[in-house]
């Protein structure tokens, strides 16, 4: 269980967590009826530094726009979003790394299947910002679920109720004693992890589905790609069939609860012990997060 801190941004105001609750009968509880995002928050000797808090303010509106969902009455617009982070951070005091997680709820009651026109409300809370797979090397599963395609429930829109699919691609994995697992998209090529975008090298060129293999856009996953085109590594985005991750020379997931983590093994075939390219990403990746690279310091965002 994720150690949640104590105070919570609920509406328009600071609340204990405890007191941050939706209705049983709300849209959000009958029909999944949320979006949200989450945020890397470092916790560095210049303070604590959100990664790339527009984008994700950003993914949060396109994401409610996508499904029709309707903001809250009042102010909502980017300097909103980042005061409610400055006091949510000011408030818990964090003395390590946090994630916080950033929602907009359908919470009209039993308004039946819509979204329009439907009183949404605005949460955000904090977590320590503990990595959802092994950090030394996941193993994954290819899932017997195929990825939801974009015509049903959109891959671009981060929708509660969506992750139903992921809940039973990864349970499966973990039920057959892996670490995570691959979704394919409806023609069967690869295309993403329960709550992760997927890399492979092979012979030095770095791979990762594109954005027509219904997968989220991930804003680690951009991140990822603009670090290794700036460092001279060549990135290609075009559809992946599964047997080219049991040949890749390395293999590696990205997103903000996974942060940048290798893949050891991909159906009960290991991987090859080469990590030369994850481990050079992997390392930028951290130096950015905390602060730690100057060239990227504009995708920081102080909060405290």
């Amino acid at each position: 269980m994720a150690n949640i801190y104590d105070q919570a941004y609920f509406g328009e105001q600071l609340i204990p967590f405890k007191d941050a609750n939706l209705s049983v009968a709300s849209s959000a509880i009958l029909y999944g009826l949320s979006v949200y995002t989450v945020f890397h928050v470092a916790h560095t000797p210049d303070g604590m530094l959100a990664f790339r808090l527009p984008e994700h303010f950003e993914r949060l509106q396109n994401s409610a726009k996508i499904i029709g969902l309707e903001p809250p009455t009042g102010q909502w617009d980017y300097e909103a979003f980042l005061n409610a982070a400055k006091e949510l951070m000011k408030a818990n005091q964090p003395t390590r790394d946090v994630f916080v997680r950033a929602s907009l709820h359908a919470e009209a009651l039993l308004s039946g299947t819509r979204s329009r026109g439907v009183k949404t409300v605005f949460s955000m809370f904090v977590y320590d910002a503990d990595p959802i797979v092994p950090r030394d090397g996941a193993r994954l599963k290819t899932s017997l679920w195929r990825r939801i395609p974009d015509i049903a429930i959109p891959s671009r829109a981060k929708v509660n109720g969506a992750y139903v699919n992921s809940v039973l691609a990864r349970q499966d994995a973990i039920d057959s004693g892996y670490d995570d697992c691959i979704f394919l998209d409806s023609s069967g090529h690869v295309c993403e992890l329960s709550a992760a975008n997927i890399f492979m090298v092979r012979k030095g060129v770095l791979y990762t589905p594109d954005t027509f293999t219904d997968l989220l856009e991930g804003i680690n996953r951009l991140s990822i790609i603009q670090l290794a085109q700036d460092n001279g590594i060549k990135v290609v985005e075009r559809s992946i069939d599964l047997t080219e991750l049991y040949i890749a020379d390395e293999v590696f997931m990205s997103g903000t609860s996974a942060f940048l983590s290798p893949v050891v093994e991909v159906d009960a075939r290991p991987l090859t012990a080469e990590k030369s390219i994850t481990e050079r990403l992997g390392r930028l990746h951290h130096d950015v997060l905390h602060g730690q690279a100057p060239a990227y310091a504009d995708w920081l965002t102080k909060l405290a």
